[in-house]
């Protein structure tokens, strides 16, 4: 079976083996400066104690004192100072400690070799077995010169206990193993932090990948550092934003693609509709308004005739505009001022706003710039607004109808909105309303805001119902203010 390691358990590993070789190297570089700054603090400890040796003993050698050459020489040695030998200018044993008189070894052997000056130290570390123990000596041998004297009347010879330097080194090795230790959790408890850091990002970018697959692209992932991390989790909600887009415009897309096909079998129907219906239809009409010109009923029958009549224009009504509805429509273009459009289409609406006693509210920035729209149809789109308006208003009601210039990321566009005071409409049907043949009226076929936004979007701009403050319905019309649209 494969052992699987996660990313942070590899960071770990190898962290620490990184760690661990670094730290070690750390501590053996130390180490060993260490051991040569101690060790030579013990060689110029043993050559200053030779030296001084040697100059205190100068006049005996010079007189050839043995005696005095022996006192000296036992008075020196202790545990530290192990032995000190003396040897004449022919390099012979002289004096030395009686505790190495059987070690030839140690006192009759000479470190001092060739061409020797006042200045010449010799030094060798070795082991010797002293009083039954194994020791470990560092000798260090300086000659005697006398004043005004070229030539060397003899040297001194000491062998200095290298246990204290031992002790040292150990006591060096024991803080080296526990600073190593130390900073190894220190290091490890960094490398923890720091593969958390990495992990955990990368461990919410992996759960983001996984929410955005099941079509969760309102996902996002909040940005917690400046580096390529932090860059990263900025490239996936860059990324989650353009696929929410690409989603939306799908889905327009097969929005349009469904209100297309629906066009068409509308167009479809109304066709055959207009055939199968206008031809009696005038025929009825007709006979009705030659019936009405002879004057030989009574009032009631004419009543009765005219309400026949009535009925008959809202059927070619509801026949025109289905076929409105499904007519390919092309838009003739030109620059046109908004206020000149708002105003025809509230001079157009103006007996029913009377009749109601509707209250209109108008409001246009003056800035407003001219618009290259197809004025005729864009009037439509208003008419059929504030008709819906009026209608939801009812009487004594209040409309209320601004446009402004709003900047967004698809440019600078005509913001015109249409409100009123109404029942208002549930949130839930808000873009039902714009279906074909969706309508809450107990009359109309459900075609006046579906023509509505297929004129809106020929302009390249939006319809859609907003939010408002208080009760009523807001529409809200966005379009591309330039030549472009």
């Amino acid at each position: 079976m494969k052992i699987r390691f996660t990313l942070q358990q590899r960071l770990l590993l190898w962290f620490t083996l990184l760690l661990v070789v670094l730290v070690g190297a750390i501590l053996l570089v130390i180490e060993k400066k260490e051991v040569s700054t101690i060790f030579e603090e013990s060689k110029n400890k043993a050559v200053l104690i030779a030296r001084n040796t040697a100059d205190r003993n100068l006049q005996s050698i010079l007189t050839w004192d043995a005696d005095q050459l022996q006192r000296d020489a036992d008075r020196q040695t202790n545990d530290s100072l192990l032995y000190v030998v003396f040897f004449d200018r022919y390099a012979t044993p002289l004096i030395y400690n009686s505790r190495i008189a059987d070690q030839p070894a140690v006192f009759q052997g000479t470190l001092l070799k060739g061409k020797i000056g006042p200045d010449t130290v010799a030094a060798e570390p070795r082991d010797i077995v002293f009083s039954g123990r194994h020791r470990k000596v560092l000798e260090v041998e300086v000659p005697i010169f006398a004043e005004g004297s070229p030539d060397k009347w003899g040297s001194v010879k000491i062998g200095l206990s290298l246990d204290e330097m031992r002790d040292a080194v150990r006591r060096t090795q024991r803080a080296l193993i526990w600073i190593g230790f130390g900073g190894f959790l220190f290091g490890l408890a960094g490398t923890t932090a720091l593969a958390r850091r990495i992990v955990r990002p990368l461990r919410k970018l992996f759960e983001g990948t996984v929410r955005i697959s099941r079509g969760e692209f309102t996902h996002r992932i909040k940005p917690r550092s400046d580096d390529e991390i932090g860059d990263l989790a900025l490239s996936f909600n860059d990324m989650a934003e353009k696929l929410l887009a690409a989603r939306r415009e799908t889905e327009e897309a097969q929005r349009r693609l469904v209100q297309s096909e629906k066009l068409a079998q509308i167009g479809r129907l109304a066709a055959s509709i207009a055939h199968e219906i206008r031809n009696p239809l005038t025929s009825v009409k007709l006979n009705i308004q030659k019936l009405l010109e002879d004057g030989v009923f009574a009032d009631t029958e004419r009543e009765h005739l005219a309400l026949s009549q009535e009925g008959i224009a809202q059927i070619e009504k509801f026949i025109k505009e289905m076929l409105n509805f499904t007519r390919a429509t092309e838009l003739q273009k030109a620059p046109f001022p908004v206020g000149q459009i708002v105003d025809e289409s509230l001079k157009m609406m103006g007996d029913m706003f009377r009749g109601k006693n509707i209250s209109v509210e108008k409001w246009l920035d003056p800035n407003l710039p001219e618009i290259f729209v197809d004025g005729d149809r864009l009037r439509q789109v208003l008419l059929n607004l504030l008709r819906n308006a009026a209608e939801a208003a009812g009487p004594k009601g209040r409309i209320a109808l601004s446009a402004d210039g709003v900047e967004d990321k698809s440019g600078r566009r005509l913001r015109i909105r249409v409100s009123d005071d109404g029942p208002g409409i549930p949130e839930k049907d808000w873009e039902n309303v714009f279906e074909p043949f969706f309508t809450s009226k107990s009359w109309g076929i459900g075609l006046g805001l579906s023509n509505a936004r297929k004129l809106v979007e020929l302009h390249r701009g939006t319809i859609r119902v907003v939010r408002k403050s208080g009760p009523g319905t807001m529409f809200e019309i966005l379009i591309p203010i330039g030549r472009e649209s």
